[in-house]
This record gives structure tokens, sequence and C-alpha cells, in this order.
């Protein structure tokens, strides 16, 4: 997607080869259009692909998501990253590692937001090492559902996360994809 490309050389900050500091438009300040835009290009990709529910980790793929899920009119859930008081009981929950922090959450859903006869569209803003996306997966799976994609915004494609998602069969489709990473340096894969 060349208007979200041009936004990460403008606006996006490597800080080292691993790290790409995007939070002016993607998960701090939260570009509207852009976002808007970015639901469009998802759309397009994915609406022959039986989505019934479109699925997100909070926080930061949420702005995409919804934007997603009003374009494509279906329903958008959160996965929760974050421990309530209130969400307990009829969960499915799965341990996610985050290398970014350095930590380790659980990552849950209520039962009553997924059903077996769902066809599930994950979208998440960064896809690297694919813990994040395999968790949601396996929150779906459990559930008895079927994964109909996964949407990436911007996909470090120097990390193992993309191969290992294709090679378990699933179809990834991402908008921007980094090859190259360093301090001042951001290159992508042109497709």
């Amino acid at each position: 997607m060349k208007a979200l490309k041009q936004r990460i050389l403008n606006d996006g900050m490597a800080l080292n080869e691993t790290v790409l500091k995007v939070d002016s438009f993607l998960n701090h300040g939260v570009d509207a259009h852009l976002m808007y835009n970015i639901g469009t290009e998802f759309k397009k990709y994915f609406e022959n692909h039986g989505v019934t529910k479109i699925f997100t980790i909070e926080s930061s793929g949420i702005a995409p998501t919804v934007m997603t899920a009003m374009q494509m009119n279906l329903p958008m859930v959160t996965l929760k990253k974050q421990a309530s008081k209130i969400l307990k009981g009829d969960v499915y929950q799965t341990t996610v590692h985050s290398f970014t922090k350095a930590t380790d959450y659980e990552l849950t859903l209520s039962k009553k937001y997924i059903s077996e006869d769902d066809h599930i569209l994950i979208i998440d803003d960064f896809l690297a090492n694919g813990e994040a996306a395999l968790g949601a997966i396996r929150l779906v799976e459990e559930a008895g559902a079927k994964v109909a994609g996964i949407g990436i915004v911007i996909e470090k494609s120097f990390q193992a996360g993309r191969q290992l998602l294709i090679d378990k069969g699933y179809d990834v489709y991402s908008l921007a994809r980094v090859s190259k990473l360093g301090e001042g340096i951001i290159e992508f894969i042109e497709e």
C-alpha cells in the first residue's frame, strides 16, 4: 500500500534493526484517513473469504480493525491482554510472549463472542515473530472456529512470523512489508 509505505518513510523511525516506531499515526496518535484506507485494502483482499467476524488484539490493532469491520459490515471483537475483573469464567485463554516488551501476557476471549460457525479475520498492527497471531489463532481454533485470514498493517519480513504462518497454511496479507531496518534505515519488499 503506497500511502502507508510513504507515511512510514516520512514519519516512522527505525530505532534499531528490529524496532520501528510509528506511534505518530498508527498506535498512539491515529491518522483516521489512513486507517480508513487500510480498512479499504483489507476489505478488498478479504471480502470473498467468508469472514463472519474480525478479531484484533488490544490495543494497537483496534483502529485499522474498526475501519475494516465498518467497511465489511461485520462484528469486531478485541482480544484482551490486560487482566480484567469482569472477564472471568467462560473464556478461552492462551499465553503469548511479546518480544518487544520482553514479557508474557494472557490473551483472553469471552466464549460469547465466537461460535464454531465463525470464520475469523485476524488483523494486527505488526507481524514480526508471529507470537501474537499464533496466540489469536489458538483461541479461534480452541473455540472450533476457522481462521479466514490474517491481515497485517506492517510486516517485518526479515523476522520469521510470515513464513511460520504460511507454513501452517494461513493466508497472510500484509500492507507494508519491511525488508530491512537500521538506525535511520527503512526498506521495503517491493511487490
